[in-house]
């Protein structure tokens, strides 16, 4: 996965007032990402959100009162171990992202100092016209795929419908859990019908490959915090199973639909990455 969302000109965050605002990065060149690069004039913008300060699922501060984090470790329930191997910790007793430079100090707006674990599912069928025929590319001759993508709210970007594995959770929980509540709007208007929606879920999530673990180039990352997850594929040859979901938006998302995958797609994060090595395997267009 590159280094280079995390670099973007401004960072992005939520206000306490749920609105939307940003701070400028120090600027970080290409070359000079890693860690091993001298860079004496470098002054990167130290910046923690609010309200993750205040959030009591978020990690207190380095230093504060009863807070003795066990870096690289499962610490309780908290699991700071990053899927890349060791990291190094700061003569600050922060946490170093192991890729490089990314122009901010802190948290920004993650919860937890060092990785971050999220999990996300890739659910991908055939495209199919009107009469149940598969859709083939006309350049390459392969069968064309499409995925469940959600917009996100907090920057309209298009995405896989993943999220943050709870302390103590399974993986294989978080991706059930999170594309319930995401795709399928579990905790909101398809409440009445949850029990359903769980039986459905757990069919066809039963068979899933993972296609990726470790970091991920997302834009909340820091110099002392970073997105890393576990992506799987979960792919409905037939188009009878997950083509029976209630696609709806749950509260993160201001939208969701079967998406075409194309070179053209531009999605959030590492996700494009991910979905290439899905069609990859499945030797799709």
């Amino acid at each position: 996965m590159v280094h280079t969302k995390c670099r973007e000109q401004f960072y992005h965050h939520r206000t306490d007032d749920g609105s939307f605002g940003q701070i400028g990065r120090f600027p970080v060149a290409d070359d000079q990402v890693p860690w091993s690069v001298p860079l004496p004039a470098y002054k990167p913008v130290e910046f923690t959100a609010p309200f993750v300060l205040k959030a009591v699922w978020a990690d207190p501060e380095v230093g504060s009162d009863g807070f003795s984090p066990v870096w690289n470790s499962l610490d309780g329930k908290v699991n700071r171990v990053s899927h890349d191997g060791e990291y190094l910790v700061g003569e600050d007793d922060r946490p170093v992202n192991r890729m490089g430079r990314t122009g901010v100090v802190g948290r920004g707006v993650l919860g937890r100092w060092g990785p971050n674990h999220a999990a996300d599912p890739v659910v991908t069928r055939w495209k199919r016209d009107n009469d149940g025929e598969k859709v083939k590319d006309d350049t390459s001759g392969k069968n064309v795929l499409e995925f469940v993508s959600i917009q996100r709210k907090d920057n309209g970007q298009w995405a896989i419908p993943g999220g943050m594995v709870d302390p103590g959770e399974k993986v294989s929980t978080t991706v059930k859990r999170e594309f319930m509540e995401e795709a399928l709007d579990s905790t909101g208007s398809a409440k009445e019908n949850l029990e359903e929606l769980k039986s459905m879920v757990e069919k066809f999530f039963a068979g899933g490959e993972e296609v990726y673990k470790g970091y991920v180039d997302d834009p909340r990352n820091t110099d002392n915090a970073w997105m890393e997850t576990v992506a799987f594929s979960f792919h409905d040859s037939t188009g009878s199973s997950v083509g029976k979901f209630p696609l709806h938006a749950g509260d993160d998302a201001a939208s969701i639909c079967w998406m075409e995958l194309n070179r053209n797609v531009s999605l959030y994060a590492s996700h494009k990455d991910m979905l290439e090595m899905v069609v990859e395997g499945l030797n799709a267009h």
